[in-house]
């Protein structure tokens, strides 16, 4: 079986979000289990700094966007460890830019992105064309592919490569939908037929999402309840009626973790390495973090936050209970950036406060390896998850997580209310309604349970033992494109 994975960032080469790992994981798990597949994104400028060996290809053609012919450059490289073809399309003008989405250090979108990722589309088939063998599977992934499927089933519809080729769109985030203005649409080169309520349009502009959902064959979210959620009013962020149309056709596959990266016993970027059978380097990493970001080396709990400062993780409940956590007998460290009205709020306690708060108002992944291995407990308190990616690293990490149940979290952190810790599932604390003294009696409720130091060291040890592998999800999606050639 022939694949083509597409991806708008791709770790080491580029990243601003979970995106980035996923796509990095998923193809070399896919090719483990004998899937032939390649990988193909944009050539951004970051891609240029991730000090990997990058060859230009003799592969050049044009793409109309609009009445403009734009030219495509071909790169090409591997997946780091393995033989895994990665294609970069690039065009100065799109992507010879320093942010992928956004103006760096803001939250601004570039006005261009409907044209860069129209580029983005066109190209990656034009690509395809100029390739062989032609693909069985097209694998989208959000918004920035959208307009892949649409592509298949009107411009390149009677084309002989993709006769037998079926797309699989999956879905990361819907609040991200890749709206642009109804003008957008003459980039396109598609009918202005499909600017129509049963197809592209949306409240009046183009929706790429939406296109995606509506053309592809099938519909895959990063966890079993995101799929669900995703088709009420109250998650469907205005495409809960168009997803309940293909509702028989949207698939949860639970995100997995790369333990190649994550694993407290291999990992070179903490302090000390340990596992669930020997927890001694785990208090060893806990006083080093507490050094490095100049807070007391006491024997209290850490809660750790490492998130995208938005709406959509819970920061409006945290800074509801704020001032009534930092009067428990604990210390409380921050990783993340985002909006402002969020890092301010923490740099400004971590000022007031610095003997509690720490506040890295950046994007640095070592930092990261350090608080999963040092903090106790992962606060992650999400509006809505459609899979989450820290609490499994901290569970496997000993740190214990506290969430909402939603998305994700609801299929992988259990509560040890509802699972006895001896059991070993228990790995973890929940709460349900959306709700800041719900959040504040969870973690009351955890700390009471960490002073019960023989049971919290069961409850780590749960979360340890726990394996979440790719491997599994790999296999779930192998048998998703199998299901659908087959149709």
């Amino acid at each position: 079986m022939n694949v083509v994975y597409l991806s708008s960032e791709v770790l080491p080469f580029a990243k601003s979000g979970g995106l980035a790992d996923i796509s990095s994981v998923i193809p070399k798990n896919l090719n483990k289990l004998g899937i032939n597949v390649i990988v193909i994104m944009p050539f951004y400028n970051m891609v240029k700094e991730c000090n990997c060996t990058i060859d230009k290809t003799d592969i050049t053609f044009t793409v109309n966007i609009g009445d403009d012919a734009k030219t495509c450059c071909v790169y090409k490289s591997c997946l780091p460890g393995t033989d895994i073809p990665i294609y970069f399309l690039h065009n100065e003008h799109y992507f010879g830019r320093n942010g992928l989405y956004n103006y760096p250090g803001t939250m601004r979108n570039y006005e261009d992105n409907c044209e860069r990722f129209i580029f983005f589309a066109r190209s990656a088939l034009e690509l395809m064309l100029r390739l062989k063998p032609c693909p069985d599977i097209i694998h989208c992934n959000d918004w920035q592919t959208g307009l892949i499927p649409v592509y298949l089933k009107t411009i390149y519809g009677n084309n002989e490569c993709f006769k037998k080729t079926r797309t699989i769109m999956t879905i990361h985030n819907l609040a991200f939908q890749g709206l642009f203005p109804a003008d957008c649409m003459k980039y396109t080169g598609l009918d202005w037929g499909l600017f129509h309520p049963a197809y592209l349009e949306f409240y009046g502009m183009i929706n790429f999402l939406k296109a995606g959902i509506i053309f592809s064959d099938s519909i895959t979210t990063v966890s079993e309840t995101y799929a669900e959620e995703i088709q009420t009013q109250e998650f469907g962020e205005r495409l809960d009626g168009v997803l309940r149309t293909r509702s028989k056709d949207i698939y949860g596959i639970l995100n997995g973790i790369d333990y190649s990266l994550w694993n407290p016993e291999s990992d070179a970027l903490i302090a000390a390495n340990y596992s669930y059978k020997d927890l001694s380097g785990k208090h060893v990493c806990k006083k080093a973090l507490q050094r490095k970001l100049g807070l007391p080396e006491k024997a209290v709990p850490i809660i750790a936050m490492i998130t995208r400062l938005t709406d959509q993780k819970g920061l409006d409940l945290v800074m509801n209970i704020f001032n009534k956590l930092l009067r428990l007998d604990i210390q409380f460290v921050l990783l993340g950036s985002g909006e402002s009205v969020y890092q301010d709020f923490f740099k400004q306690y971590a000022k007031i406060v610095p003997a509690k708060v720490s506040a890295n108002i950046s994007f640095n992944e070592p930092l990261a390896h350090e608080i999963e291995a040092g903090a106790d407990i992962f606060l992650m308190p999400s509006r809505y998850e459609p899979c989450g990616l820290n609490q499994l690293y901290s569970i496997k990490y000993g740190t214990v997580p506290i969430v909402r149940h939603t998305g994700g979290l609801a299929d992988t952190i259990f509560d040890v209310r509802h699972e006895k810790v001896y059991k070993e599932k228990a790995n973890g604390f929940s709460f349900k309604e959306y709700n800041a003294d719900l959040l504040y009696a969870t973690i009351i409720r955890a700390l009471d349970f960490y002073k019960n130091r023989s049971e919290w060291t069961k409850l780590m040890r749960n979360g340890m033992k726990q394996n979440w592998l790719w491997e599994e999800s790999a296999r779930k999606y192998i048998s998703l494109y199998e299901k659908i050639l087959r149709n």
